[in-house]
């Protein structure tokens, strides 16, 4: 085997880690929060806060990467420092019994968690040599280590077969209701930390630099918003992550209560699954419908997804097929519109405009979703627990993020003028 084919196994294993930690907790948390926190006021605005968190830190996630990784530490090092000190933060996590703290522990767990996601990509483009070819091939195995996690913790791949690994070690038939999946992100934590340390090295790319805050958050690209097309494509960004945020904080108790029980997590993967399908088909359709078109065709499929579970809650077959959407929501729409700021930017901001792209949509979009979905769960007294609460809120839960997605395409659609320059390079 050749030494850089052993470096990309290697950064292999290491997304698959990353992303087994994140996908194992963090699709059942709303569940296993429903049962911790039974009987509390205001329960749905507690989920929402908790998910919350990791959209804080992504807001704040770009200063630590770019004070610390970037100016005076190698990536790796730090990369083993965040998951061995979260892992201590997961598994006191998983024995809280109070919401306020529960918040404030996660909070400071995502303050570690999230500049990884930033680490992992510095570590492996600062050892492979064609990045082209072989980043995807890396990345890749994080989407799978995602899924692998949902089969894990659900102890089924999709119903074909069981994965009974959980509860041979812990007796827990139904893992995601438990505090288990916490405790098995900081038992993974731990692993990948140590790991982390015998990966190849990648120094910091800034030493010596002077730290530019606007720079680090992405604010010197906000010039961009002054072209008119760009604005409308932020702000559509923007707007269209607020009704994103009720698919990953509440479709996993959704689907649990109304149809697959214990077995929700592995169903949940089948929206991995599809995102690994649709990737493959993007430059496919970049070619036939341009970036407009791909990006109204993603947000459309955001507002379907949301009507299928408002209308369709106890069919199991829709249920998936809104699952199975995924692919289309996240690609169409977050891949295309990578690819829309790489080429609309100018080189030397092009990095900030990808960050600030990233700070608009899985920053402040998702944060505010985060509680606006709280809000109004408490508000249509949503009891997502048991499967008659959710099959007398389901349509008034749903249809507020279908309502928002069909306003912002309708918006976006009517505004947002092809580029041709844009279409063509793609």
């Amino acid at each position: 085997m050749s030494t850089q084919r052993a470096v990309v196994i290697r950064l292999s294993l290491m997304m698959f880690l990353q992303f087994f930690i994140w996908g194992g907790f963090f699709v059942t948390m709303g569940s296993y929060l429903l049962q911790v926190f039974q009987g509390q006021e205001g329960l749905n605005s507690i989920i929402g806060a908790s998910y919350a968190t990791h959209n804080w830190a992504a807001l704040l996630a770009p200063l630590f990467v770019g004070l610390l990784a970037d100016r005076y530490f190698n990536a790796e090092r730090v990369n083993a420092f965040c998951h061995l000190l979260g892992a201590g933060l997961l598994w006191y996590a998983a024995t809280i019994t109070d919401p306020s703290t529960f918040i404030w522990v996660m909070f400071a767990y995502f303050m570690l968690y999230m500049p990884t996601l930033a680490l992992v990509n510095a570590i492996t483009f600062a050892n492979i040599t064609d990045a082209d070819k072989e980043f995807p091939a890396i990345r890749v195995w994080g989407t799978i280590g995602w899924i692998v996690a949902g089969f894990v913790v659900a102890q089924t791949a999709l119903g074909f077969f069981n994965i009974p690994f959980l509860e041979a070690l812990t007796g827990a038939e139904n893992a995601q209701i438990t505090n288990i999946p916490l405790k098995m992100g900081a038992i993974v934590s731990v692993i990948y930390g140590l790991y982390s340390l015998t990966l190849p090295a990648a120094p910091p790319q800034a030493k010596g630099e002077k730290f530019n805050l606007g720079k680090a958050l992405g604010l010197d690209a906000i010039k961009l918003m002054g072209e008119k097309n760009f604005g409308i494509f932020a702000l559509a960004s923007f707007l269209i992550s607020i009704p994103l945020a009720f698919y990953y904080a509440r479709t996993n108790d959704f689907i649990s209560a109304m149809a697959f029980g214990d077995q929700s997590a592995s169903f949940m993967a089948i929206g991995q699954i599809s995102e690994v399908f649709f990737m493959l088909l993007v430059p496919f359709f970049l070619i036939r419908l341009g970036v407009k078109w791909m990006l109204v065709v993603g947000m459309a499929a955001w507002a379907l997804r949301y009507l299928v579970f408002a209308t369709f809650p106890e069919s199991a077959a829709m249920l998936i097929f809104g699952v199975a959407l995924h692919g289309v929501c996240y690609d169409f729409f977050f891949v295309t519109g990578s690819l829309y700021v790489d080429r609309k930017a100018p080189k030397p901001i092009r990095a900030s405009a990808q960050g600030l792209f990233a700070l608009l949509t899985y920053g402040a979009g998702m944060l505010i979703g985060n509680y606006v979905l709280g809000w109004w769960g408490d508000s249509i007294a949503l009891d997502g627990s048991t499967k008659a609460g959710w099959l007398d809120g389901a349509f008034s839960f749903w249809v507020m993020p279908a309502v928002i997605a069909a306003a912002v395409l309708l918006l976006f659609t009517l505004t947002f003028k092809n580029d041709e320059k844009i279409v063509a390079k793609e």
